[in-house]
């Protein structure tokens, strides 16, 4: 057996540093809501590769499903012989889009890749070139989806300069003392500072901020930004690369805002969950809008993989078969309570507990005090977590949140087994 030291050391050798790991724990197998590692310990996993196995790790009907594609062919680019499951996934995931109007999408590889296409089609549909993101958003290491990202370290620093034309302004978070009125006062500001509405292609946002800390956009301010855009002609993106998948207990995080307030976006990008962990990702929007592009300017060679597209298929089917939407719920809310009763029973250093569905966030901080984030106590967590078996990641522009992605799979009593280690490891490390 190969130790997860031996395997560290090799790793160091020959992977460059600026590829990061969280723990030195080598994956060896994951089965649904479990993972284990080279030398066969065994987590209960929180992190699910980020957000990517919503349907848990290994789920025998994907793993069929791709088998089964396998034997036909692995590759043979949408771009030079098209084939049906691409067609199929798409005709899915337009029927189900938050989006009004006909609806088209179109496949590639990676969620930065998504990003950067939407961008493409924004501009080529509007004639304008301005890029409008917020502050604390992730939206990818490409060089574009760099500047699009709200966050400098560890993203973006020593990769300058970045491509012009993309502005920030602040995301609302009341628990950081800054709604939706200041949130929309400082977008207006950035059109009369830096860049005229008339020049703006699209506002890009995250409906829940995924690195920079699960904070989630009101009912209140997409209503704003969608009146702003429709006064200026600007296009809405909506960011469900994390989100999306059911992990919100919708869908999309923005089937809960159009059920709300009737307000769509007019493009989506979709990657990470929506196969399984096979890569693929998305772009969905309007049909007029996805068609503005000429021939040949949207695509890749990979893009649209057939394994992926498979996954995907399987994956929907998935989700409406084992009520994951539900699911996530009902996951989120154990996680919540079991949060909420650590803080209300005493535990100051938890400051906040959040998120839709099971995409939960709990923030650390010095003496209940938003103010003072606590990040070594959050590294401190997701250490000592790793220890006692759960698989944790960290998050957020302050580096104090522990963030939490289940495998909306996860049977109860793994749940229930997760929490009373999760509950250990906060009295022990958090007092």
């Amino acid at each position: 057996m190969t130790s997860n030291t031996e395997l560290w050391a090799r790793r160091e050798a020959a992977v460059p540093r600026g590829v990061g790991s969280i723990h030195t724990r080598f994956f060896e197998r994951g089965v649904n809501a479990e993972a284990f590692d080279a030398e066969g310990n065994r987590y209960i996993d929180f992190a699910t590769g980020i957000a990517v196995c919503n349907t848990g790790h290994s789920d025998p009907r994907i793993v069929e499903a791709v088998k089964r594609q396998l034997d036909q062919f692995s590759h043979c680019s949408f771009q030079v012989t098209p084939y049906e499951s691409y067609i199929a996934l798409a005709e899915q995931l337009n029927a189900a889009a938050p989006i009004k109007g006909p609806v088209k999408t179109v496949f590639l590889t990676t969620g930065a890749e998504a990003l950067e296409n939407a961008v493409k089609i924004a501009r080529s549909a509007t004639g304008r070139r301005g890029i409008v993101t917020f502050q604390g958003g992730y939206h990818g290491r490409t060089l574009l989806t760099l500047a699009m990202t709200g966050k400098v370290l560890p993203y973006k620093a020593g990769f300058g300069p970045l491509p012009g034309d993309v502005h920030h302004t602040r995301f609302p978070i009341p628990y950081h003392g800054f709604d939706e009125k200041q949130a929309v006062a400082a977008l207006e500001a950035v059109f009369a500072s830096t860049i005229e509405p008339a020049a703006v292609a699209a506002i890009v946002l995250e409906p829940v901020l995924g690195e920079g800390g699960f904070y989630t956009a009101s009912y209140a301010f997409f209503r704003a930004l969608r009146e702003i855009c429709d006064k200026h002609g600007i296009l809405l993106i909506a960011d469900e690369v994390q989100s999306g998948f059911a992990r919100t207990g919708k869908l999309f995080a923005m089937d809960w805002v159009r059920e709300a307030t009737g307000v769509t976006p007019d493009i989506m990008t979709i990657a990470k969950a929506m196969a399984g962990g096979f890569p693929i990702s998305g772009v969905m929007g309007r049909a007029d809008l996805m068609d503005a592009p000429d021939t040949g300017g949207l695509g890749g060679t990979y893009g649209g993989s057939p394994l992926g597209c498979v996954a995907g298929l399987e994956v929907l089917k998935i989700i409406a078969e084992d009520n994951l939407c539900e699911r996530a719920v009902t996951i989120g809310n154990t996680i919540k309570g079991t949060l909420r009763a650590l803080q209300q029973g005493g535990m100051r250093s938890i400051g906040d507990v959040r998120g839709p569905g099971a995409m939960v966030a709990m923030e650390l901080v010095h003496d209940g005090d938003p103010d003072q984030p606590n990040p070594e106590l959050t590294k401190a967590v997701v250490q000592e977590g790793i220890k006692d078996g759960l698989l944790l990641l960290s998050c957020g522009m302050r580096g104090n949140v522990v963030r939490f992605l289940p495998a909306l799979t996860m049977p109860d009593d793994l749940l229930a087994e997760a929490m009373d280690r999760l509950t250990g490891v906060m009295r022990r490390v958090a007092g």
